[in-house]
């Protein structure tokens, strides 16, 4: 797929960003954080785009089931991050990552999720991952979270 330009020539304005919700799925002591790996080869966080209007736990909630037949119990209040830059296809993208609970881990495969597994924020240094989520990695910080 051909990068979609922004700007002028393109019709899409040049302060547009696609905006994703993602989840932060913590394990019990909050040292790592659950990615998903998608059926091109890399991993990711759990979530996805924003449809216009939606509200942002509205968003994580129903890409959650989509994606993966899981069911979020509950959001925090605020995004822990905000990550932006450009994506794989030159085009600016921001994510709001909110911590979540869900009730379980039983998740569905689909081609957006393929395997499940927690991570270390060094770990996912040396993976296949997006820019997005290394970036979190490199950001994240394991006493700021809330929900218990």
């Amino acid at each position: 797929m051909k990068p979609i330009r922004q700007g002028k020539a393109s019709g899409i304005p040049s302060t547009f960003y696609r905006v994703s919700i993602k989840g932060l799925i913590l394990d019990e002591v909050h040292k790592k954080f659950a990615v998903i790996l998608e059926d091109n080869g890399w991993w990711e966080l759990p979530g996805g785009g924003l449809e216009w209007g939606e509200p942002p736990k509205d968003c994580l909630k129903r890409e959650l089931q989509e994606e993966m037949g899981l069911t979020v119990t509950k959001v925090a209040e605020f995004p822990s991050y905000l990550l932006f830059g450009k994506n794989m296809r030159g085009n600016w993208t921001l994510n709001l990552v909110f911590e979540i609970k869900v009730k379980d881990l039983n998740f569905k495969l689909s081609n957006e999720c393929q395997d499940l597994k927690f991570v270390s924020p060094i770990e996912i240094q040396s993976m296949q991952a997006f820019r997005t989520v290394k970036e979190l990695g490199k950001q994240f910080n394991s006493r700021k979270y809330t929900l218990r």
